[in-house]
């Protein structure tokens, strides 16, 4: 494995592994003759990668692009995302990875909030950029991949000539907030290659064999997991990382086996998914050694792993710190949300509202740090722009995750609930705040209300509670109001934070401050979406490609 130290940069890895692995495959994608970009496969070695780094670093630097820039990426999820990064962080830029599923507001405020010097996209996605970018009060350069090599727009401001060191941003990534608005989490070259480093040596049924591991993640590259987490994990390895486009049941299996996985990545909503397809022979036809994923339902969990015959390894872990717990030592406890145990460099606490200590088995938030000495160390950098924020999670010298877990008298942690007001739908963190923040503008809107309410296959799904101005006179019209709620906030919102139930309400009740009291909108032991007047839109939400 390639060792990391207290200089090393992100730049120095890629070398180190170029050296090393030679001609080894280090990223690869299945082939898929219905997608519109190497419809064939593709397969980039260490040697070749680094190369075609250098070309684009040449090109950049060429361009005035360099240390202490940002650069904003919407590539999907194209193997050239990742030699992207990878050139731009050698330079010492910060790469700024975007989602593709964003509406034009919400790209206008990333942009706004980063501030990038460039951004490139691909072609097929210029008019929506160039649409996110009339709302924007920034505007920065703006190159295609189409014409990066003949058209690349220089630098309105000179990069620095230091050369990039551990605590240099690496990346932001964006999450979602209870204040609604996205956070960008600023990780540096040492977190990045920490959090690499933590996946290739966690060991047990999660053990990462030198120079062999091929690991499917169809995860997106705007995410850690994907982007950081796995990609690091087999650079400093000699892995190959295989990324897939998106997350397909029918086309999982086929393209596991085409591209000779060892590894795959999951979240809670790709095992029922799985489960669901019918039967086959094939089933355990593959080289899968493990999966490796977070949110299995415990009541598929064993069953998965008797039909499909590889181990789930639960892991936790978050943006802002990805050097991953995990149930990864047998005997593991399959069915429990267990997610492992405190490992040096990453401590953990659970406790009450008022941060004081729970006895095992007791519910409450879990905290994390480093170390007493260094509880920072390998933590994300901070929120960016937003000390307040990043202080209010550190307060007492121990990260606030907001995640509700109980721990077992020998130490394993088990989760138990999200954060407050936020959605996880399919691997996605929802901010309800920022959902009631859309319905407020819709014209008919008085007050509104969201929460997560359970999906069988998608873990969680939005749920929203609404006042209109005029309460409907019949079912139909109720119908008709709730399609037009959801129209406007899928017009505003990336499609998956759209509603997916909606209530219309006379009132809501509040306390005596005029806060929404989201414990009180059904009764206790009432499954929301079974009550009284609940309208089921999920049909309407369906994944639409930006252009």
């Amino acid at each position: 494995m390639i060792e990391i130290d207290a200089h090393s940069t992100i730049g120095a890895a890629l070398t180190a592994a170029a050296e090393r692995w030679g001609d080894a495959e280090f990223v690869a994608v299945p082939p898929n003759p219905a997608r519109s970009y190497h419809p064939a496969g593709y397969a980039i070695g260490y040697r070749s990668a680094q190369a075609e780094v250098q070309r684009l670093m040449e090109r950049y630097a060429a361009r005035g692009y360099g240390h202490g820039q940002r650069v904003a990426l919407l590539l999907d999820n194209r193997p050239e995302h990742l030699l992207h990064k990878l050139a731009l962080n050698a330079l010492g830029a910060c790469c700024v990875p975007m989602n593709p599923e964003y509406r034009a507001a919400e790209t206008a405020y990333v942009v706004d909030h980063a501030r990038p010097a460039l951004l490139v996209t691909l072609g097929a996605r210029l008019g929506a950029v160039e649409q996110a970018l009339g709302l924007a009060a920034h505007r920065p350069a703006l190159a295609t991949d189409e014409d990066f090599d003949t058209a690349l727009p220089a630098a309105a401001a000179a990069a620095r000539t230091d050369a990039p060191g551990p605590d240099t941003p690496a990346s932001i990534l964006y999450t979602s907030g209870t204040t609604g608005r996205p956070k960008g989490c600023v990780l540096t070259h040492e977190y990045e290659l920490l959090a690499g480093q933590a996946y290739a040596t966690r060991g047990g049924l999660a053990t990462i064999r030198t120079g062999c591991e091929r690991v499917y993640n169809p995860l997106p590259l705007y995410h850690v997991n994907a982007s950081i987490l796995s990609f690091f994990g087999m650079l400093l390895s000699g892995g190959c990382q295989i990324q897939g486009e998106r997350f397909q049941p029918t086309r999982f299996w086929s393209e596991v086996r085409a591209t000779r996985a060892s590894i795959v990545h999951y979240l809670g909503v790709v095992v029922p998914l799985l489960l669901a397809q019918p039967p086959s022979p094939q089933d355990r036809a593959h080289g899968v050694r493990f999966g490796w994923g977070a949110g299995v339902e415990p009541q598929l969990h064993a069953l998965f792993e008797q039909r499909f015959g590889f181990p789930l390894v639960e892991l936790w872990g978050m943006t802002e710190m990805v050097r991953l717990l995990s149930d990864c030592i047998e005997p593991r406890q399959v069915g429990t949300r267990a997610f492992g145990r405190a490992v040096p460099g990453v401590e953990v606490r659970v406790v009450d509202e008022n941060d004081r200590d729970l006895p095992d088995g007791r519910p409450g938030e879990l905290l994390i740090r480093h170390s007493a000495a260094t509880p920072r160390r390998a933590f994300f950098a901070g929120y960016l722009d937003d000390p307040a924020a990043t202080e209010a999670a550190w307060r007492g010298g121990w990260f606030h995750t907001g995640d509700v877990v109980t721990r077992d008298a020998d130490g394993m942690l088990h989760f138990v609930d999200r954060r407050k007001n936020i959605v996880r739908r399919s691997g996605e963190n929802i901010a309800a705040a920022e959902v009631e923040a859309v319905l407020l503008t819709h014209a008919e809107v008085l007050q509104a209300a969201v929460l997560a309410v359970p999906d069988e296959i998608r873990e969680e799904e939005v749920m929203a509670c609404v006042v209109p101005k005029t309460m409907p006179a019949d079912a139909d019209a109720a119908a008709r109001l709730a399609q037009a709620l959801q129209a406007h906030c899928l017009a505003h919102l990336a499609y998956f934070k759209a509603p997916g139930w909606l209530a219309l309400r006379a009132e809501l009740p509040t306390t005596g401050t005029q806060k929404i009291q989201k414990h009180a909108l059904f009764g206790p032991g009432v499954d929301a979406r079974r009550a009284e007047g609940v309208i089921d839109l999920r049909a309407g939400k369906t994944r639409r490609e930006a252009r």
